[in-house]
């Protein structure tokens, strides 16, 4: 190439990044107005959710205010998605790609400790007992805030290049026993086509991270999980003559003890995380009685395709090993209740992102965290089609982040100022991705 060709497309590149930059700053001043005259709803929307939650696939009144909304703001709604779930469809004034946006709906089987005047008061029978139904994880913020860009992007439709598929999503915490849903269903339903999605954005508000922060990482950012429950049969005895049965109980103890060498002794470490955690065990009903058989669950988290599979193996091959050492048989369901991948996000979409991100919330305030062994369904939309997943500051900005309850807690709480950054942020995502 010829030294003046070289210097003409400098010259050029030059002006298509200065008239982008001021493009960027002429929308960020259009929306701002926009954003504003939004929030109020998005903390009433909120507070509305979190004083009415709905387990998962049982999100009726949910499902039936967000339709609602995006109906008054012209937008094509579907309805009866993966069960509750409602999709919005809002066309641009140009012809572009689409991209989806995705705001999860289920609450938690929690009582509310809070004193917040807008505290659940819910309770409802889960897995035999009466418990209390509480917002503890924000997905009632997720849902305000995905209304709210909603709200925003329809004043400036005609203004964009493509369409935006709004997502709200049924059961992330995982569908009741028996029934199938939350992103793998409404991915199974085909929500990622008709039309085509190009790019998924996501988020997830944090107690524990300072209101006005943002938090990235590009590839996997939350670890896959399978959940396992193991059955070992023995054989029943009176519990003063132990040798004329097999004790289950023991047997179990055994493999525990097992379980947690993979991590610790067949694990490369250095490269990633992962997690094998015993959550539940349940067996025997007399301290002189020798039960015939204990069930154990458990959850597996990891930060890596091949390292999830061999947890997997090795735990099918540790569990079976032990209890044959012991006369004892075992039944093994793997995965059992809940199995998601890997969430990972896509470096080109984050590199592409991130300076929208920074534009939102200040360079300083938009950081690289670590992987988490937290899981998220999202993975089952970022699988299909690039993703980005991310984190907004929750907690605020004189509470130590130590005091800051953790999510799936009574206590935990989010401050609302942080909100509007959360709509702002998906806004200007969405505009600039399409509008590229």
């Amino acid at each position: 190439m010829q030294p003046n060709m070289k210097m003409l497309l400098a010259v050029c590149l030059l002006i298509f990044l200065a008239s982008q930059n001021a493009h960027s700053k002429n929308t960020e001043a259009h929306l701002e107005p926009l954003v504003n005259k939004v929030e109020d709803k998005v903390i009433a929307w909120r507070r509305h959710f979190h004083q009415n939650p709905e387990l998962s696939n049982r999100e009726y009144k949910t499902a039936a205010t967000i339709a609602k909304h995006l109906r008054s703001l012209g937008i094509e709604v579907q309805t009866n998605v993966a069960h509750t779930g409602v999709v919005g469809i809002l066309k641009g004034g140009k012809p572009g790609k689409v991209v989806a946006l995705r705001a999860d709906m289920d609450a938690l089987p929690v009582t509310e400790r809070t004193d917040l005047p807008f505290a659940s008061k819910k309770t409802t029978n889960y897995a035999g007992s009466k418990v209390g139904v509480m917002h503890a994880c924000g997905h009632d913020t997720h849902v305000a805030i995905l209304m709210g860009v909603a709200e925003v992007l329809s004043k400036v439709k005609n203004g964009l290049s493509g369409t935006v598929k709004f997502i709200f999503q049924p059961a992330e915490e995982g569908a009741p026993e028996g029934e199938e849903g939350g992103a793998e269903l409404m991915v199974k339903q085909g929500v990622l086509k008709s039309p085509e999605v190009d790019a998924i954005f996501g988020l997830h508000i944090s107690s524990r991270t300072p209101v006005g922060m943002i938090g990235y990482r590009p590839g996997g950012i939350m670890a896959s999980v399978d959940n396992f429950r193991i059955k070992v049969k023995g054989k029943q005895a009176h519990g003063s003559a132990p040798w004329d049965g097999v004790d289950p109980i023991v047997v179990s103890s055994q493999i525990i003890n097992s379980l947690q060498t993979i991590v610790s002794r067949q694990l490369k470490l250095t490269r990633q995380a992962a997690v094998v955690t015993i959550g539940s065990i349940h067996g025997g009903i007399r301290s002189n009685i020798i039960p015939e058989e204990v069930e154990m669950t458990g959850t597996i988290r990891a930060l890596d395709s091949a390292m999830r599979k061999k947890i997997h193996n090795k735990l099918r091959q540790l569990t079976k090993g032990v209890a044959e050492s012991m006369d004892a048989t075992v039944e093994i369901d793997l995965p059992w209740s809940s199995s998601y991948p890997i969430t990972y996000n896509s470096p080109q979409l984050v590199k592409k992102m991130l300076p929208t991100m920074q534009r939102q919330a200040g360079k300083d305030n938009v950081i690289l965290i670590d992987a988490i062994t937290g899981a998220e369904d999202f993975s089952f939309f970022a699988e299909k089609v690039p993703g980005f997943y991310f984190f907004l500051g929750g907690k605020p900005a004189n509470l130590p982040a130590d005091k800051a309850s953790a999510h799936h807690t009574p206590d935990f709480f989010i401050d609302e100022s942080g909100l509007k950054l959360g709509v702002s942020t998906l806004t200007s995502m969405t505009i600039d991705y399409l509008n590229q």
